[in-house]
């Protein structure tokens, strides 16, 4: 970086100094006297009024007897001219045009092809900013990093404990290598690093690279891929020279699934350019040359799309599944996330933790990064526990919207409608996740939320589990139905989660009394995101009714529970919803204290929305997860 900057400079100083030297040879002439029409110079003539004329070609430069200098331009130098400068005793001298310094000829002759040359040399030098030079498209693009830079070490990085413990042995590895070689082992030729998006698979990386006393080379897999089929591998073959010149070291690659796709997998043909560069990385790594010393670090969030023989033993000899933080490890993030950040002595981490399931690192680092905003926004000292509920639910849900403008009715029916939900949970304790907040102030595209927290993270869930979820989402559309009669479209995502709940019990989970233990149906999706991309239908008609009416039958059963727990209680309901109108906002010990019919105590409102003189068409919330906003805690996957 330095370097680069020293070159730039002694660059321009060296086009100033130039710029400098031709405007000082261009002045060095003396100035021109004044030009005079040659009528006036004829008459100056006949008034014997000059004493001198100087003539080149043409050009007549004279003094007068005053002393004052003039030239002017005689179309023809003729001798009736000479002659008449004779009779006014004029002294005369003849020269031919002067040309100009040697110097001054060389520059009107180069200059302008000089500089022709060199405005196209620098325009190829910046676009081609990764070489250095005009024709360097098969050098590597990788940037080596120095101690000298922001290192990252693993204390760094947290929630991912054994993918440090993989890795750290790689790292003893390359300090000692005589500690494993004398018991017949040989250094891994690479490492891919595998997990879902923000999960920390780069942090890790850095961290390597701060923990080890080797160089390290990192690049990002696009930077392989050009328009010119052979660049691609030219800058392979270029960016292992260079490791094995720095030998042992270690060559990071990030994305690698952009030149590590699958060979004749992609649509429409092959691709050539990419193909070639995956090729010329696997002779690399293992080919007939040794690499010796050259430890080859990948990260991607797609192994199912890599080429098998990229994941071959001897090639990528291990692979670190970076996954998601459980709760312990949350915990530890959000401590390396907030050490520089003041927080009040209400905050508890742990709580923090606890009501993030799901969340990634990059997730948490985004919430603590959102805390202390709002704390400067209010102008706080130090961020509060407040702070982070605020932030937790502007992540999740969006921000939000106090000046949108709801009728009675609305808010009557959204704030029912979350406390169906919220009072549903509450009486099936022992199934469902304890209620952690209900809210009815309009958020992102939800007019109201009821979020629930587990207790501990769950890695699988069991048939009455489930059953809990699907009546927690019938519970707003049962409370409208129960005090208003009708329905409203607040429902339609409790539906839509409901429905995908009872389909993949009976589908995927073979949950299904009726149907049996059997799969309905090849399904392939993301391996991280848990969601299902394509579903190959491989049963009968027959079987499709009976899926269709055992689903239907569950869901209307869950409705029907979720109805009759709400008739038993319905005083509870009355009570929450009327408390949801007066403090838009309960907490749980609020809902606690609602359901044990004690008094809360005094609410004072800050915030009163204006009330509409007419209704505006409106949607109430489905209240359970928010219209089209993802789950805060992602959906588990069995075993």
């Amino acid at each position: 970086m330095n370097q680069q900057f020293y070159k730039n400079m002694a660059l321009w100083v060296v086009i100033l100094v130039v710029i400098l030297l031709l405007v000082t040879m261009l002045n060095q002439d003396e100035k021109a006297p004044p030009e005079i029409a040659y009528s006036e110079f004829i008459m100056n003539l006949e008034d014997s009024s000059i004493e001198s004329v100087l003539i080149e070609e043409g050009v007549i430069k004279g003094k007068l007897n005053d002393g004052s200098e003039f030239t002017t331009y005689a179309p023809v130098v003729s001798q009736e001219l000479i002659a008449q400068l004779r009779e006014h005793n004029v002294q005369l001298k003849a020269q031919p045009k002067d040309e100009g310094s040697f110097w001054r000829q060389i520059l009107i002759m180069w200059f302008p092809l000089l500089l022709f040359i060199g405005l196209w040399i620098f325009f190829i030098r910046q676009m081609q900013s990764g070489g250095g030079k005009a024709m360097s498209f098969g050098k590597s693009k990788a940037r080596m990093l120095t101690e000298n830079e922001t290192r990252v070490t693993f204390s760094d990085v947290a929630g991912i404990e054994e993918s440090k413990v993989e890795l750290e042995e790689i790292i003893e590895f390359l300090k000692e290598p005589k500690k494993f070689t004398r018991l017949g082992g040989r250094i891994p030729k690479g490492v891919l690093l595998v997990g879902p998006p923000g999960t920390g698979k780069t942090l890790l990386a850095r961290a390597v690279a701060g923990e080890a006393s080797v160089p390290f080379f990192s690049i990002s897999g696009s930077d392989f891929v050009e328009m010119f089929v052979g660049v691609g591998a030219s800058r392979v073959r270029d960016l292992f020279l260079q490791g094995k010149k720095h030998a042992p070291c270690i060559i990071f690659i990030d994305e690698i699934d952009a030149v590590g796709r699958h060979r004749g997998a992609g649509l429409g043909g092959g691709h050539d350019e990419r193909e070639q560069t995956l090729n010329q990385l696997l002779v690399e790594m293992d080919g007939f040359e040794s690499n010796e010393g050259v430890i080859l670090v990948a990260a991607t969030n797609r192994p199912d799309v890599l080429d098998p023989a990229l994941l071959r033993p001897g090639r990528f000899d291990r692979r670190v599944v970076v996954g998601r933080p459980d709760l312990r490890g949350r915990y530890e993030i959000l401590k390396i996330h907030t050490r520089r950040v003041p927080l009040d002595d209400d905050v508890d981490l742990e709580i923090q933790a606890r009501g993030t399931p799901g969340m990634v690192g990059a997730d948490l680092q985004n919430l603590v990064n959102e805390a202390a905003l709002l704390a400067a926004r209010r102008g706080a000292q130090r961020v509060a526990h407040e702070d982070f509920e605020n932030a937790k639910d502007k992540v999740i849900l969006g921000t939000e919207r106090r000046n949108m403008i709801m009728s009675d009715e609305d808010k009557r029916i959204t704030a029912y409608h979350e406390a169906g939900h919220a009072l549903v949970c509450m009486l099936t304790p022992e199934d469902s996740d304890p209620v952690h907040k209900v809210t009815i102030i309009p958020r992102g595209m939800a007019l109201g939320v009821t979020q629930t927290l587990p207790v501990e993270d769950r890695f699988n869930l069991t048939k009455k589990q489930i059953h809990a979820l699907i009546r927690h989402a019938m519970g707003g559309r049962a409370a409208e139905e129960l005090i208003f009669g009708h329905f409203s479209t607040g429902a339609s995502n409790d539906l839509e989660q409901a429905t995908g709940w009872g389909r993949r019990m009976i589908c995927q989970y073979g949950m299904s009394d009726r149907l049996g233990p059997v799969t309905y149906g090849e399904s392939s999706g993301d391996v991280f995101l848990g969601r299902d991309m394509m579903q190959r239908k491989d049963y009968s008609e027959k079987k499709a009714e009976e899926i269709d009416s055992e689903v239907a039958d569950l869901l209307q059963g869950k409705y029907d529970e979720a109805m009759q727990l709400l008739v038993d209680n319905r005083d509870v309901l009355d009570r929450i919803a009327e408390a949801l109108l007066e403090r838009e906002t309960l907490e749980t010990d609020e809902l606690d204290m609602l359901l044990k019919n004690e008094v809360l105590p005094p609410f004072h409102k800050v915030i009163e929305r204006p009330k509409p003189a007419k209704t505006p068409e409106s949607e109430p919330s489905d209240g359970f997860s928010g219209d089209n906003v993802p789950d805060p805690e992602p959906e588990p996957i069995p075993s």
